[in-house]
């Protein structure tokens, strides 16, 4: 339990949190939400003890775990897993305790009896902290956050600054603390790891408070939403989403209360102005001035956010092939040999795709979108098609733009036809407002460079993207900002991201790296989850794919505009209404087959339900021939599913 209690704090003159209460109760999902700049990592470190209040009280119970965006200082010539140990330091105290204890009574020929109640209770101590588990959890935490068994013995000083904050939230996770503080935990992670993550907080015994711009995370992880606003704490018991829809609907509530009380104050006011120097009324003057001192002031609703909508110009449309890349391999020689890709591919990308990358961590999604950027050798031949303008987005990129520039000049030297106020807008919408937009490159922070340069890319009239990791540093305004303008593009894309949310909204096909190949997979990022887990989770062949390039670049075929249709023009239009009428007969053949599917498939997986509950049952093991029976239905009703989910997928692909 953690109990703030009319907290009130400014930093640098600034206030940032305004007599703010908020309890924190055990057992509670919190996602801490809020604009950038409101003070959620600040309210963060006064929760976790690292910063002081003003005014107001805080009361704490039990031990806080902290997870800040930056990594923490670690030792830098400790390996991996001596620093993750380092969450048992108390054990190993005790364990250092029980040798000391051992060769102190070796010394003695009849053993005292305070050196044998000593060395129960310590032991009495291992055997609770179950201190010959330590490694093996250790290596499990560590196996879960993407290190390889091959990581355990590196230096710390030869990790990534992501990789280190891995290893400090390893070390958070392994010590169990009462209160688990998570500041922008999936920053870092890839998705398989953020999976990973996920499971491990649901059956996590302890409170988390989690600050993060992923909308999927949130949306599965949290069952409320603490909304600082204005210095203050507005709760929500729900998800994100839950929060989203309500918030809504307490603006009205909000709206009308502001705007009571303003009329009471502005009543009040006017009364007093009008009867203040007369004496018949100094009773009722007083009583007026003494209740609007007493009055709790309301909080000016928040407004309705402006819907920003962007759009990416492209400045000519690219040919039906943007990009084709042959069989390919790739190796680094140093500091270690390390093959990357081995004959992967071949891999084509048509007009209108829409790509994620996805992978682990060092699988090679960065790699792949450099060697489709142009930027990156490798075994094996890369092809641009017709009027391909590509433009490539990576983080190192802002470290390349002019210091001597201003935010806004800088973005108009990379724009093509925008004008000053829709430059504006975008940079609004990637967080730079007001008198931000004239700040000097050379004065941004990392991630705001990190910004600029994305939005450089976007506005420079491309036809085909390439963006690796493009929502790091983005709110989660921003992202659905981008999310939006995405679906308006009218390019092509390939985008690198662990955002699962951003990518499932943007994406139409999924390429997965891994294990030196690229598997391809047509659909959203939910419909390749499902491939993945409930389906087959086989990938599209070369044909398959070359196929989806060519049907969704003939649905990108614009009109002709004026003049007289052709002879040729007119078959190919009859050829093709013909093709459509028969297709539409044959697919309602089709259709009353997949129907028959679907209520196949029902009817099984209603008996597969209660066959499970069965098995589930411990009292049905007294008959072990009905055991073995249900065992033997379950498995022949499993084959079964399993080919009637292939054959509806097969008949929903015709349809």
């Amino acid at each position: 339990m953690i109990q703030l209690q009319g907290i009130s704090l400014a930093l640098g003159g600034q206030p940032i949190l305004d007599r703010l209460s908020w309890t924190i109760k055990p057992g509670q999902r919190i996602g801490l939400i809020g604009s950038n700049g409101a003070g959620k990592t600040t309210l963060l470190r006064l929760v976790a003890g690292q910063l002081e209040a003003d005014s107001g009280a805080v009361a704490r119970k039990g031990i806080t775990g902290y997870l800040a965006q930056d990594v923490q200082a670690i030792a830098p010539k400790r390996t991996v897993l001596e620093e993750a140990l380092r969450a048992f330091n108390e054990l190993e105290e005790l364990l250092a305790s029980e040798q000391a204890i051992m060769r102190a009574l070796a010394q003695h020929a009849e053993p005292p009896t305070k050196l044998l109640r000593e060395l129960e209770r310590v032991q009495t101590l291992l055997s609770m902290s179950e201190a010959h588990m330590v490694r093996p959890r250790t290596e499990t935490v560590l196996a879960g956050l993407g290190f390889d068994t091959t990581d355990f013995d590196r230096p710390i000083a030869t990790l990534s600054g992501g990789y280190r904050m891995r290893v400090v939230l390893a070390q958070i996770l392994l010590k169990k603390p009462d209160v688990l503080l998570l500041d922008e935990p999936t920053n870092h992670l890839d998705i398989v790891s953020i999976d990973w993550l996920e499971q491990y907080l649901k059956s996590y015994a302890g409170t988390v408070v989690l600050v993060s711009h992923d909308r999927y995370f949130l949306n599965r992880m949290v069952t409320s939403i603490a909304h600082l606003r204005m210095g203050r704490i507005t709760a929500y018991a729900g998800n994100y989403d839950y929060f989203l829809a309500e918030r809504k609907k307490r603006r009205v509530l909000e709206q009308a209360a502001y705007n009571n009380q303003q009329r009471e104050i502005a009543q009040a006011e006017r009364f007093i102005a009008r009867f203040r120097y007369k004496n018949t009324k100094a009773r009722q003057v007083q009583s007026r001035i003494k209740q609007l001192q007493k009055m709790e002031r309301l909080l000016p609703p928040e407004r309705e956010e402006a819907r920003i909508r962007l759009r990416f110009p492209v400045q000519r449309q690219s040919g039906r092939v943007v990009m084709a890349l042959s069989q390919f391999s790739k190796e680094y020689a140093a500091p270690a040999r390390v093959q990357v890709f081995k004959d992967a591919g071949p891999l084509t990308i048509g007009r209108g795709d829409k790509i994620a990358l996805i992978g682990k961590n060092g699988a090679g999604k960065s790699t792949l979108a450099r060697i489709l950027g142009g930027t990156e050798d490798f075994d094996g031949t890369r092809k641009v098609g017709h009027h391909v303008d590509a433009g490539f987005f990576a983080q190192h990129q802002a470290e390349a733009l002019c210091p001597q520039h201003t935010v806004l000049a800088s973005l108009q030297e990379a724009a093509t036809q925008q004008t000053e106020g829709e430059l504006r807008t975008l940079l609004g919408s990637f967080l730079f407002t007001g008198d931000d937009v004239f700040k000097p490159v050379a004065v941004l922070s990392g991630g705001e460079r990190s910004r600029l340069a994305l939005a450089r890319t976007l506005v420079a009239g491309t036809n085909f993207l390439i963006l690796d990791e493009p929502t790091n540093h983005l709110d989660i305004a921003s992202i659905q900002v981008l999310i939006e303008a995405l679906k308006q593009y009218q390019g092509s894309f390939v985008v690198v991201s662990h955002d699962r949310h951003f990518l499932d909204q943007v994406a139409n096909t999924i390429w997965h790296v891994g294990a030196g190949r690229v598997r391809v997979y047509g659909g959203t990022y939910s419909e390749y989850q499902w491939h993945v887990t409930q389906g087959s989770g086989e990938p599209m062949r070369g044909a398959d794919t070359a196929r989806l390039t060519q049907q969704r670049a003939a649905r990108q075929v614009t009109r002709r505009s004026g003049g007289p249709k052709t002879k040729a023009q007119k078959r190919r239009e009859a050829e093709a209404r013909n093709a459509t009428y028969r297709s539409g007969r044959a697919s309602d053949t089709v259709q009353a087959q997949l129907t028959q599917a679907e209520e196949a498939i029902a009817a099984l997986e209603a008996r597969r339900a209660s066959v499970e509950a069965l098995l589930g049952d411990t009292a049905s093991y007294d008959d072990a021939a009905r055991v073995r029976e249900a065992s033997a239905e379950y498995a022949d009703l499993q084959a079964a599913l399993h080919a009637l989910y292939k054959e509806w997928e097969s008949l929903a692909d015709q349809v």
